[in-house]
């Protein structure tokens, strides 16, 4: 009977080791989804809740006496917090700005109820076994049920269940635990424990249930109520949040929350991404790009003969499949990730690019702005070095630099990261209406023009464009006198061990004026 309990006991940690963990991670994806800059909000919200683990332990001790029951309360507790966390903070969302506080008060909350459950457990424990065994078998379990937690968050909870339904998985699973440990150990408990602790899980279960039941409408309440206009898609995968929202005839995509492209004017970006290399270059045949996962850089590129081979690199599937099912953007894209020249790869861009032994006549980078570490990654000194090498003699390189106005020192240090990778680089900017003045810096490798500006502001487009022509390339060469403004020529290069582009584009550009 004593080993039995403490079987009992020792699986208990084992599931609330899982349940944690994953409560972690949901609270940091939140984090991420709602504040961006996901390493930093991961770092935090793990330190807060490890900090927050240290506090629930320490308070631990002010109980000396009905311990199972106060385990049990901690468990009942945590299903209700873990599970309508996301419902709460999507709901703040919907009618204040302050949910920031609000996912950081969750994560200490449940951090310090997590930190209370291995004490107790140890401590009633106790009575089973003897100390050596009791305390190596506790913590054995709770890092077991952690690695499980963590495979179930990576590959199950979060692309299947997404976080409208995986904290409610976690809720279940802590009040099974509190229940199984009930029935099991209900002779061991006092008639006043039971009676209180009894319906309060019949009552928790109801609870849970109805959230379950609710969760959706609310958590779609709330995701509508961030933008503007009627959300048509969402989807959550392992590497964003897609959402695709309608107004009369167009459409937005967002990614995390941050705009992508809108059909109204997606022209005014794409074609100044890939026309004017595209045109520099005498005979294009072979074309990576990197990020483009919408299709529309892919549709641009299609439009020129020559072209034989596009491999298109996005880390996402989930928005690759999107791209090529979804009615709105393959009526965007015209079908163009289904075109036999086009093949799709499912991968980090830079991870590839340091792998790819294949060599090209272009290079498009369309990623999102290099508001992270991870995403800089992407924009830095050795990424371009070893674009450098897989592009041909007189190879052009594009990359989408954020907004020379409003992220000054960010699109300088891209420009300038390009030049020292080898490039002889252009600025580039357009005005899209809905995204505001934007940026690229074009690069050609062992070019033999003098002058590449001058070159780029001459070229006559063959293909069929919407806006794009010879006119329009005066304009988007050209930034007067006012675009680097204040004193920009500290800005250093972006590189992996020293990265400051993040940085940069985090600043913005405010206190340049």
């Amino acid at each position: 009977m004593i080993a039995r309990r403490s079987t009992l006991l020792k699986a208990a940690i084992f599931a609330t080791g899982f349940s944690g963990v994953v409560a972690e991670y949901i609270l940091s994806t939140l984090a991420t989804y709602f504040l961006g800059d996901s390493i930093f909000q991961w770092v935090m919200i793990i330190s807060l809740m490890l900090f927050s683990m240290g506090l629930g332990s320490r308070i631990s001790k002010v109980f000396n006496q009905h311990l199972l029951k106060w385990f049990l309360l901690v468990e009942f507790a945590l299903s209700l917090l873990v599970s309508f966390a996301p419902l709460l903070v999507y709901t703040m969302s919907a009618y204040s700005t302050s949910y920031e506080s609000l996912i950081y008060i969750l994560s200490i909350g449940i951090g310090m109820l997590i930190g209370m459950e291995v004490p107790l457990v140890v401590r009633i424990n106790n009575e089973f076994e003897e100390l050596k065994y009791n305390i190596s078998g506790i913590l054995e379990n709770d890092y077991y049920g952690s690695l499980l937690g963590g495979v179930f968050f990576a590959f199950i909870g979060l692309p299947f269940l997404g976080l409208m339904y995986t904290p409610f998985v976690l809720g279940l699973v802590n009040l099974l635990v509190a229940l199984l440990l009930i029935v099991s150990l209900k002779k061991v408990m006092s008639a006043a424990d039971k009676k209180l602790l009894i319906p309060s899980g019949g009552a928790i279960l109801i609870v849970l249930v109805v959230g379950l039941v609710i969760t959706k409408p609310i958590i779609l309440y709330g995701e509508q109520a961030k933008y503007k206009d009627k959300v048509v898609f969402t989807e959550q995968t392992p590497y964003q949040r897609i959402v695709i929202t309608q107004w009369k005839d167009d459409y937005w995509l967002y990614l995390n929350g941050n705009q992508q492209l809108s059909t109204r004017d997606e022209i005014m970006y794409h074609e100044p991404l890939i026309h004017p290399a595209l045109t520099l270059h005498p005979h294009p045949e072979n074309v990576l790009v990197l990020g483009g996962g919408d299709g529309c850089a892919a549709r641009e590129i299609l439009k020129y003969p020559t072209v034989k081979n596009i491999k298109l690199v996005d880390l996402d599937p989930a928005m690759t499949e999107l791209a090529k099912t979804n009615p709105i953007l393959t009526g965007l894209n015209q079908n163009s990730l289904s075109d036999d020249r086009v093949t799709v790869i499912n991968t980090d861009g830079y991870q590839f690019i340091q792998k790819d032994t294949s060599f090209y006549d272009a290079i498009f980078i369309d990623l999102p702005d290099p508001r992270t570490v991870e995403l800089g990654r992407l924009y830095s000194y050795e990424f371009y070095r070893s674009c450098y090498r897989l592009l041909r003699p007189q190879g052009v390189i594009v990359t989408q630099a954020a907004s020379p106005y409003f992220a000054t020192r960010a699109f300088k240090c891209i420009v300038k990261t390009m030049e020292e990778a080898g490039f002889n680089t252009v600025p580039l900017h357009n005005q899209v209406v809905t995204m505001g003045e934007w940026g690229w810096s074009l690069g050609q490798k062992q070019s033999p023009y003098e002058d590449l500006k001058g070159t780029l502001q001459r070229l006559e487009f063959d293909v069929d464009t919407k806006w794009i022509d010879h006119e329009a390339m005066q304009l988007v060469t050209s930034f007067g006198k006012g675009i680097y403004v204040g004193n920009t020529d500290s800005v250093e290069v972006n590189r992996i061990h020293n990265p400051v582009l993040y940085k940069y584009y985090l600043k913005g550009n405010w206190d340049l004026y």
